[in-house]
């Protein structure tokens, strides 16, 4: 049946605890498992008639093969996101299945969560400038590969940080690119995620028009 065909029932067949129990969306099911094997973490990811359609795919494919495209696209761009394992749909008896597998980032946690936990209040200003310049730069070489996030909010930026009196040292990553595609142009994904991400962001005018001048920056050298 072939190495693909194998892999999908091997992680289709695992278990481990929930981290996002099924849910009924897009007249589907989708949920997502935490599983460890050889003593490494993984998210599994299962769709049962979960699917999305485009010119591509009229009549639908599991958004988890989006996703699982996404990911690897976002891998080649060199944008920080979790790494795609394996990702595969296949149709039983008329029904569109979908597998999703990642490995875990370890230690981030997004952004609405790290605010709300106070940890940007330890930040100078020059410290809290710096987030936004590296979250520019990730965006604008995310969106120069003709790649959009497509739900571009604060809550899928993930961060993980170590503040102490003398240094800020964070990493950045994106996650939930259930809806991300490609763009014919860098600007056409920019135009798409940069407003949304201004809807669904807490940070003040002047932090927005320091985020909007670094990337503005950052975008005008990448393409």
């Amino acid at each position: 049946m072939g190495r693909a065909h194998d892999e999908f029932e091997y992680w289709w067949g695992t278990s481990g605890s929930w981290v996002e129990p099924p849910n009924v969306r897009r007249s589907g099911t989708s949920g997502v498992q935490l599983v460890v094997q050889d003593n490494r973490t993984f998210f599994v990811k299962r769709q049962t008639g979960h699917l999305f359609r485009s010119l591509r795919y009229p009549t639908g494919r599991p958004t988890a093969l989006r996703e699982g495209i996404a990911l690897s696209r976002l891998e080649e761009l060199g944008v920080n996101a979790p790494k795609p394992v394996f990702y595969g749909a296949r149709k039983v008896r008329g029904t569109w299945q979908g597998v999703l597998v990642t490995a875990d980032l370890g230690g981030f946690i997004d952004l609405d969560t790290w605010y709300s936990q106070g940890s940007a209040s330890r930040l100078t200003t020059e410290q809290h400038q710096q987030l936004f310049k590296r979250l520019a730069q990730m965006l604008a070489r995310m969106h120069s590969g003709k790649w959009q996030h497509g739900c571009m909010r604060s809550k899928h930026i993930f961060i993980k940080a170590s503040i102490t009196d003398t240094d800020f040292d964070f990493e950045l990553a994106l996650l939930d690119l259930e809806k991300s595609r490609g763009r014919a142009t860098a600007m056409g994904a920019a135009r798409h995620d940069i407003p949304q991400l201004r809807r669904h962001s807490f940070w003040d005018e002047s932090q927005w028009q320091h985020f909007l001048s670094c990337y503005e920056q950052a975008i005008g050298r990448a393409i």
